[in-house]
């Protein structure tokens, strides 16, 4: 039985599409394999936000082809992000490289890696001697409907969450963002197809969904009218939410367009949808949202905040925000520490401007030095850490309800799970008895970021 490994990097979406291209090749008779080096095939998931993600991505298929050069038949292939923006150019890039499959195809992954180690195994019964390299595939090409073609999911012990994917694709052309290119137009999934998905898995049972889109608030616009006045994103979460099983719903990532009162309102009637979101801010400078093709104002992104809190009290807020954006100065900075501050965001996922190639933003006057980004990262995080620790530090001696998720990924011996404000609880238990299982647990110790303790009786 032949072995494939999927390294993922990336986002939540990302995982997602690979779970979806690992159960193609359960079904078509692969064994999935954390060791890549037992592996036939080697597959990358790509992201293309960061160069970072990009430049970790070509560094690592790069050592295991090389690590690999022993066992000629081994198929390598780069899909995702990456391998959409830089297509047949990975090839030259990457020496040995067999497949690049875009982010509209990866229903066409098994097909094409199956078919090209199918070969380089006859070829090498016939004759040993044979060079099986040779014989690449390409596909980066949009393809109608590829939305509905990420439905399916791998059995997993101990699964309590689960992402389903309801959209693919952006129109908002932020000028730092390079997802547009990548991902393709706004296309949303129908919501009964989405419905039974979720069916699906509550009947296997899982117990928390978190509903994937680029903007996943603005699901359907195009496509779905408003009925009663609610969004058809609106409509997607009433729907989920009354399937039986279904005890918690979260959803990623939301934009300040589209974020409505029908959404905001969402929250003080759909108990089952949790407590926390996680809202991307960016900037807190106007001057700065301008120039990154961000259309809103910084006031309007802190009353939607403010809107939801009062909406759901207690909501928790997380956030991303870039620093070091062409032209930002120090005052520009300021009005950003200034907003969290203001907002005290639970956490914050900090970005350095990165640039990437064909999005306008690469192209402004006034880059910022690696030095300057580095510093104002720096600057931020101490302030966000700061908030979060002390959030986290006022839950000592409460009593929290997890979802218990299975062992811990850091200590085996011990278990780990969310609280409906994203929180990671560690505490102890026997994990074929609790995994999926909602507990009261209380909370004895906060290391900053990470929650410790008992399960309540």
């Amino acid at each position: 039985m032949p072995k494939v490994y999927i390294r993922t990097y990336g986002c939540q979406m990302n995982e997602r599409d690979s779970e979806q291209v690992a159960r193609m090749f359960t079904e078509g008779g692969y064994t999935v394999t954390p060791r890549e080096r037992e592996a036939d095939a080697v597959l990358i998931n790509t992201c293309s936000v960061r160069d970072q993600a990009e430049q970790k991505a070509l560094g690592k298929m790069g050592s295991m082809i090389h690590a690999g050069r022993e066992r000629s038949h081994v198929v390598y292939g780069f899909m995702g992000c990456m391998a959409q923006s830089r297509g047949d150019e990975l090839f030259k890039t990457v020496p040995g490289l067999d497949v690049v499959v875009g982010t509209q195809k990866y229903h066409k992954v098994f097909e094409y890696v199956d078919g090209i180690l199918k070969r380089r195994m006859e070829a090498r019964m016939d004759d040993p001697s044979l060079s099986l390299k040779g014989g690449t595939v390409c596909d980066v090409a949009e393809e109608e409907g590829s939305q509905n073609t990420i439905r399916d999911h791998t059995h997993k012990e101990y699964r309590a969450s689960a992402f389903v994917s309801i959209m693919q694709g952006c129109n908002m052309r932020c000028s730092f963002c390079i997802v547009p290119d990548t991902r393709g137009k706004e296309r949303g999934r129908p919501i009964d197809d989405i419905v039974a998905e979720v069916r699906h898995l509550t009947e296997n049972g899982v117990k928390e969904i978190t509903l994937l889109g680029q903007i996943v608030n603005l699901y359907g616009r195009t496509e779905f009218p408003r009925v009663e006045n609610k969004s058809p994103f609106v409509q997607l979460l009433e729907a989920v939410h009354a399937v039986d099983g279904v005890e918690r719903i979260r959803f990623t990532s939301p934009h300040p367009i589209g974020y409505r009162d029908d959404l905001i309102a969402a929250f003080s009637y759909l108990p089952k949808l949790c407590p926390h979101i996680h809202f991307p801010m960016q900037s807190g400078s106007d001057r700065i949202l301008k120039a990154m093709r961000r259309p809103y104002k910084n006031e309007k992104f802190i009353e939607i905040c403010e809107k939801m809190k009062a909406a759901r009290p207690g909501l928790a807020i997380t956030t991303d925000i870039i620093v070091g954006f062409p032209g930002e100065t120090e005052e520009d900075f300021q009005a950003t520490i200034d907003t969290v501050e203001r907002l005290q965001f639970d956490n914050a996922f900090v970005f350095r401007y990165s640039k990437r190639r064909n999005t306008p933003a690469a192209e402004m006057y006034g880059q910022l030095p690696e030095s300057e980004k580095e510093s104002r990262n720096q600057r931020l995080l101490d302030v966000v850490n700061r908030i979060a620790i002390a959030k986290n530090a006022a839950l000592v001696g409460t009593r929290q309800q997890v979802l218990c998720e299975g062992p811990s990924k850091t200590n085996a011996a011990r278990l780990s799970g969310r609280t409906p404000h994203n929180k990671i609880v560690i505490f102890g238990g026997d994990p074929a008895r609790l995994s999926g299982k909602l507990l009261d647990i209380q909370i004895h110790e906060s290391t900053g970021f990470t929650l410790y303790g008992e399960m309540v009786d």
